[in-house]
């Protein structure tokens, strides 16, 4: 068993869920003493990842396709490769607990920061629902106009397996977090929800990750901001 297996086996066998969505897997805060990785433009973090479940600095970033409602494709993360910069989150538009909409505003606000300073066509903003029994095509342009995102420009997509099932082997499986769904009796005119992970990827064109942010929904906007506009532009 190799170390990612192993150490997604012990997460899953250990996961304690909060309210609403959970933050980090990391091992710890400590100091990098890495040098700088291959392919990457970025310096190596403060927070090393490099021993968590999930894919983490200067490692590829996973291969996965899944349609995306709102345009009729099929969008693959490997279609990026050799052309734009891409941030990634994972998300539901019932998530009773703000954090979602908290991790699509970080992604937005990078939007709206491309657009202004030209260079919206080199980056690419990927957001996965892990829901799509409630996350339907209507769903999803409603949830995109609430929250402000950009879908003329040509660079936001949703991402959206066919099947919960499909979600969540992705996510336990490529991405290393595990997924879980449970009952919802805590919130009102809420069947079911997801405890899950507030992760942020940023990838470079060279599909090689810059940074994984692990405190997605709370992390200064400006923080994930800056990092993107230095990969995109370097």
């Amino acid at each position: 068993m190799n170390r990612r297996t192993c150490l997604q086996t012990i997460v899953a066998s250990s996961f304690i869920a909060t309210a609403g969505c959970l933050e980090s897997l990391s091992p710890g805060d400590e100091e990098s003493t890495r040098s700088r990785a291959d392919g990457v433009t970025l310096g190596p973090p403060e927070q090393d990842l490099s021993e968590a479940s999930h894919p983490s600095y200067g490692e590829e970033f996973p291969a996965v396709a899944f349609p995306d409602p709102l345009t009729g494709e099929t969008v693959s993360t490997e279609q990026f490769v050799g052309e734009r910069t891409t941030l990634m989150t994972f998300f539901y538009t019932s998530c009773p607990d703000g954090a979602c909409p908290a991790l699509l505003l970080r992604l937005r606000r990078a939007q709206e920061v491309a657009a202004e300073e030209g260079y919206g066509d080199d980056a690419a903003f990927l957001a996965m629902t892990f829901d799509p029994e409630r996350d339907t095509e209507a769903e999803l342009r409603a949830y995109a106009d609430q929250q402000g995102v950009d879908l003329d420009a040509g660079n936001w997509h949703f991402l959206r397996p066919n099947r919960y099932e499909d979600a969540k082997a992705s996510l336990t499986e490529q991405f290393g977090l595990p997924l879980e769904k449970r009952d919802a009796d805590e919130y009102e005119n809420l069947e079911y929800m997801f405890p899950h992970y507030n992760y942020i990827f940023l990838v470079n064109e060279q599909g090689r990750i810059e940074r994984v942010y692990p405190d997605g929904a709370t992390v200064d906007p400006s923080q994930i901001v800056d990092d993107f506009e230095t990969v995109v532009t370097a």
